[in-house]
Formats: structure tokens, sequence, C-alpha cells
């Protein structure tokens, strides 16, 4: 059963108001109790009626920073349903009394294909030829030879299931495989995270996937980019600052370490960032899990919680705090 919300009636005898991001959402929500009204809420600015009936809310996809306020205008709140699967602009904000829950499941295919991307991209030295298109050079020399996936060795911090589907889509590519989370689980091969310093020495490709919390921010910090062996690669897809930026440009500048990173920090990156100008640093801007198939996958996950939460049902991807 879902936390009680402020001011909640019984669900069999109140209608559910529900708040959504997209006009295209409605379509793809499935079939809905009666009782449940939909409306599109796409600018915080136009509010679609009155506020203080809304009980359950999906917030637009990565744009926590400017809707958060206006949990304060939602008296009667009693799930906030994210698009996202990350949760940390959301965890401190949303009121007691009402559920958090993220979209844990729908990033995975979209995400593990970034990583693999990254990895490749990076070994097969596509930046540096990208380069070399632009300035119209046939430059043999300076990207010959590439290195190779078969035979590397990956470490995969974050077990979760984006973490998983990584490990599935890098397994026909031969590689040898370490997963890590905040507490081990022997019975199925997961490291606990006392083990990195350990770890870190043997792993050609470390691929950060933890949410970030706590615990995780400035996890990837000086003494952790130094145990990593020379010419070893740091794979951030998780939140910019699970890393410290400071650090990770130190080590990037020396040549030593090599960084694919969808997420920064600060984010967006300013245009005078170090990082930019970073031959051996591959940047992408926050896209990881933006794909065309982004929405229907979500809004299946929203209907399917929609429905669990009008039937009284516990809902699935409840909030909390680990990796």
């Amino acid at each position: 059963m879902p936390s009680g919300g402020r001011g909640r009636l019984p669900l069999s005898s109140a209608i559910v108001k529900v708040w959504i991001p997209h006009e295209t959402g409605r379509d793809l929500l499935g079939e809905l109790p009666t009782d449940v009204v939909v409306e599109c809420l796409a600018d915080p600015a136009r509010l679609p009626s009155d506020p203080a009936g809304v009980r359950f809310w999906v917030p637009p996809f990565l744009s926590a920073g400017d809707v958060t306020g206006l949990l304060d205008r939602l008296p009667a709140l009693e799930v906030v349903q994210l698009l996202s699967a990350g949760a940390d602009a959301w965890v401190d904000r949303v009121p007691a009394g009402a559920t958090l829950c993220d979209a844990r499941g729908v990033h995975d295919s979209a995400t593990a294909e970034w990583v693999v991307t990254a990895i490749l991209a990076h070994l097969r030295g596509f930046p540096a030829m990208a380069r070399a298109q632009a300035r119209r050079d046939w430059a043999y020399d300076e990207v010959a030879p590439t290195d190779e996936l078969a035979g590397k060795r990956v470490l995969i911090l974050g077990a979760g299931s984006i973490g998983r589907a990584v490990q599935a889509r890098l397994t026909p590519f031969e590689v040898d495989f370490t997963l890590v989370a905040r507490t081990a689980r022997p019975g199925v091969g997961v490291h606990g995270v006392d083990e990195l310093p350990r770890l870190l020495p043997d792993a050609d490709v470390v691929v950060l996937l933890v949410p970030l919390t706590d615990r995780t921010r400035g996890l990837v910090d000086e003494a952790f980019l130094a145990a990593m062996p020379d010419g070893a690669l740091l794979v951030n897809a998780a939140r910019g600052p699970v890393a410290r930026t400071e650090a990770l440009v130190a080590e990037a500048r020396t040549g030593r370490l090599h960084a694919a990173l969808d997420v920064t920090d600060p984010e967006p990156l300013p245009a005078d960032h170090p990082l930019w100008e970073l031959p051996n640093v591959l940047l992408t801007p926050h896209v990881a899990g933006s794909v065309r198939g982004l929405l229907p996958r979500a809004y299946r996950l929203v209907g399917a919680q929609l429905r669990r939460f009008v039937a009284g049902e516990p809902l699935e991807n409840v909030v909390t705090d680990g990796y």
C-alpha cells in the first residue's frame, strides 16, 4: 500500500487526479480506472487546474530544478513518479506522507547501449578519427593501431538493473567482469565497495552506474583514480558529482587515464571548462537515456503504477538509499 498522503481520502470514493508532463502520454498509459483524471502539465507556469487536488504527479524528465517548487502547492500529493532512474534531486524534497518512485528499468537498454558505445568509441579511436575528419586529414599514423575490447577487464560499479544490462551487452565481447555494490553479495558474484582499493588496479575499464547519495558523492576521488592502472578508461553514466571533477581533470591532463562522460559536475559544462580541451576525454551532454523509445516505456510504467495505486497495491520502484 502506498504511504498515506496529506489529506488522503479513501481510494474507493475519491477521484485520483494525475498530472503528467506530455500530452502524448495520455495514450501511452493504457486503460485506467474510471475515477482517474489525467491532466497535462507541460509548463510549470501554466497549471491545468487547482493543484490542491493532485494526488499522483509525474514531473518532467530531467528538469527537477525547475519544478520541485510545485511540491509545496500539492497538499493532497501521495505519489511522485519520476521518469528518470536517478532520484537524487527529489529525495529530500518530497514531503512526508508522499511516496517517491523512480523509473528503474525504463532506461536500462538505452543507458547500457551508451556505455558500450562509449567504450568501443574510445578503444577504437573514434574521437581522434572524428577530429581528423574535421581537418580532412587521413591521419592513419595518428590513430592506428587502435585497441580492442576482447580480453578487457571491466569493473561495473553499481550492480542494479542498468549494471546487469551493461554486463549482458558486453558479454559477447569476451570481457572479464567485476561487479561492485554497496555491500557484497557473494552468492551472485557482487563485491562490496570496501573492496575497491584491491579491485581497481586490475580494471581496464571502470563503469560508474551508482545513484547520487551522500555515500557516493565524491566517491571517485584522487585515491580512487590513482588506484586505476595506466591507460584505464573511466566511464561515468551515473551523476557528475559521483566523481570529483578536479581530481579527474588532474589525472586526465597527465594522459595516464581516459574518460567517457555523459554527466559532469557542473552540468551543463561551462564553455571554458578544461574538460572540453582534453583529447583523452569523450563528452556527451547527458543523453544516455534520451532515446525515441523512452516515452512509451516510461508511460507504460506510469500506467502500471497508477493501476496499483488505485487498487491499493504496493508500488514498485519506491526509492531507497542504496546502490
